[in-house]
């Protein structure tokens, strides 16, 4: 494999937690209005009338909306202007690792002080990704 298709593979594996994500919140929803947990002109305007589980994954849901754009929007750039090398490689692991270790506690036990560290080990990566780019770009070459 090339360094490119290393540097796609984290996103590739990015994309597919969001949409297991997705299901897995579907299903709930599902499963909450057969069991009556929540009725449909509850939620129509107002999602925070889910049930606690499942306003946790609806959440983390849209967590992988939020920040993980800036990761996406980074390896086209990358790999257009040809600045993919082994560190940006590694920290698009790291970033991506990080997600899924904050989704699994973000839907699980949600230990808040857990899910930060997680999500600040994403955000260092992701932020030193886009600071070794500009300086690739500008300084190093």
């Amino acid at each position: 494999m090339t360094v490119v298709q290393w540097l796609l593979l984290p996103a590739f594996v990015h994309v597919a937690w969001t949409v297991a994500l997705g299901l897995r919140m579907g299903q709930a929803r599902m499963k909450a209005v057969k069991a009556g947990r929540v009725k449909l002109a509850d939620i129509a305007l107002d999602s925070s009338r889910w049930p606690d589980d499942v306003r946790k994954l609806a959440n983390n849901y849209d967590n992988q909306f939020q920040v993980p754009v800036l990761f996406h929007a980074l390896l086209p750039l990358l790999i257009l202007l040809v600045k993919v090398d082994w560190l940006t490689v590694a920290l698009a692991w790291v970033f991506v690792a990080s997600r899924i270790v904050h989704s699994l506690v973000h839907t699980g036990s949600n230990v808040v002080i857990r899910r930060g560290q997680a999500f600040l080990v994403g955000y260092g990566a992701l932020a030193f990704m886009w600071a070794w780019f500009a300086l690739r770009l500008y300084l190093i070459g």
